[in-house]
């Protein structure tokens, strides 16, 4: 069995999978509540939390999956990229456990871990390479072509916002909740998509940007006025909404021609929206709970990469970011 570890941004996160995929427990701790009041992720504030929070989250998911420390073969962690206070809080854990069983331990990229999300049960069924994958999530939007389990090619990437990021910047122009995504989502619902024409950027290859759509919406709120702003705050979320969505379709998209990978998978927080898996039918998208930081699809992840023996570990170190 693996043990899986989590602490990237706001979630604290724990799980056990065997080496088949199965999930046999995840638990997830969110700090969406802890950091609504600012309108999102205040670093040393999660940092502070997952320490709170990393001990009894592992040991829950060790009595949901009714096993002790003694049973786990080896301990698997995201070593990156994401907040580095909050990562070293989960690579320390890691390291501890792992030391002190002198258990192997797998650093894992947390990108590689929502693609290998796509891999585990009880999905409908595991989704084996080739494919092209969209990435979104609150930090990073990436399309990647995978073609096999132990690792992908960056295709296109954001040249700015992720979007995520742009969702919840958006949410927060029009006086929404955080995390703004689901609260722009819902409200959507209700509106209509054609009312406002936001712009979707053009950008060389098969990058993406979001920073010039968050300006729009920034000046039609202005040019609207309050009173107005709140009378067509569900039509302004749907048209907001549709040009992210058309922004990440009409790259996928490309991609898929330009790679020759015509089978589509969608991971990351923004893979849960409704409103871009009605605009592609087609793809693959993982279950709502595994769409978010979990540490399930860490524990997937490590069942193909490498895992450093002890004592090899203990100088790893987290990083923010990849180049």
């Amino acid at each position: 069995m693996i043990l899986g570890i989590e602490t990237s941004c706001d979630e604290t996160a724990a799980a056990v999978v065997t080496d088949e995929g199965q999930v046999l427990a995840s638990v997830v701790s969110s700090q969406a509540g802890l950091h609504a009041r600012y309108g999102g992720v205040v670093p040393e504030i999660a940092s502070r939390r997952h320490l709170e929070l990393v001990a009894p989250v592992i040991r829950e998911a060790l009595e949901r999956a009714e096993a002790s420390l003694d049973a786990v073969d080896r301990v698997a962690v995201t070593q990156g990229p994401g907040l580095v206070g909050a990562l070293l809080v989960g690579l320390s854990a890691a390291k501890a456990i792992a030391w002190a069983k002198r258990l192997p331990l797998v650093p894992v990229d947390h990108l590689e871990g929502h693609v290998a999300s796509l891999y585990l049960e009880p999905e409908p069924e595991p989704f084996e390479p080739p494919f092209l994958c969209l990435l979104a999530s609150g930090g990073h939007t990436l399309l990647l072509a995978v073609r096999s389990h132990g690792g992908s090619e960056r295709l296109g990437t954001t040249l700015d916002d992720a979007a995520g990021e742009a969702f919840d910047k958006g949410a927060r122009l029009l006086g929404l909740g955080y995390p703004g995504g689901a609260e722009i989502d819902r409200l959507a619902r209700d509106g209509d998509p054609e009312a406002f024409r936001f712009p979707v950027a053009r950008v060389p290859g098969l990058d993406f940007s979001f920073s010039g759509l968050k300006t729009a919406l920034l000046y039609a709120v202005r040019d609207l006025g309050e009173p107005v702003t709140a009378r067509r705050k569900a039509d302004l979320a749907a048209s907001y909404e549709h040009a992210i969505v058309r922004a990440l379709v009409e790259r996928t998209r490309d991609a898929a021609k330009q790679s020759g990978l015509d089978r589509l998978a969608v991971v990351g927080g923004v893979a849960a929206n409704s409103a871009l898996r009605e605009a592609l039918p087609d793809a693959r998208f993982v279950s709502p709970d595994l769409c978010t930081d979990n540490a399930a699809m860490i524990a997937s992840a490590a069942r193909f990469t490498e895992a450093l023996p002890y004592p090899r570990y203990l100088g790893l170190d987290a990083y923010a970011s990849v180049a």
